[in-house]
């Protein structure tokens, strides 16, 4: 079951992509969850118990048409969690330039994703 709740918020100065990010925060994820990744997360299952990734296709191949089935039910899986990250943008401290203190970003990202769980009524 997605319960597309935000568990955890993590920060940093700069630019870094979400799978770095990750690496770097040492979180951990309850093994009883499941992870839906992308192509980004490549080499995920070393950090997470129970991830699912998309199929790559092999060079100079193809993939079989069960991977892309396989790609496919992942990819609608996903769009559940691409939603979320719109829900955030909404806020503006993600898709605009952030122009307050620094040093304030994460508290401001850990209210915005409570105030976004609450709205889930959780």
């Amino acid at each position: 079951m997605i319960t597309l709740r935000i568990i955890s918020v993590c920060v940093c100065n700069g630019k870094k992509h979400d799978f770095q990010l990750f690496k770097d925060s040492k979180t951990d994820i309850c093994p009883l969850t499941k992870v839906y990744g992308d192509s980004g997360f490549t080499g995920a299952d070393k950090y997470i118990k129970d991830v699912e990734l998309p199929n790559k296709k092999p060079k100079n191949g193809e993939l079989t048409l069960q991977e892309k089935k396989e790609n496919k039910e992942l990819s609608s899986k996903r769009v559940c969690i691409e939603h979320v990250n719109r829900e955030i943008k909404v806020f503006r401290i993600l898709s605009a330039t952030y122009r307050n203190k620094k040093k304030r970003f994460g508290l401001r990202m850990h209210l915005i994703a409570g105030i976004y769980n609450c709205d889930l009524k959780f």
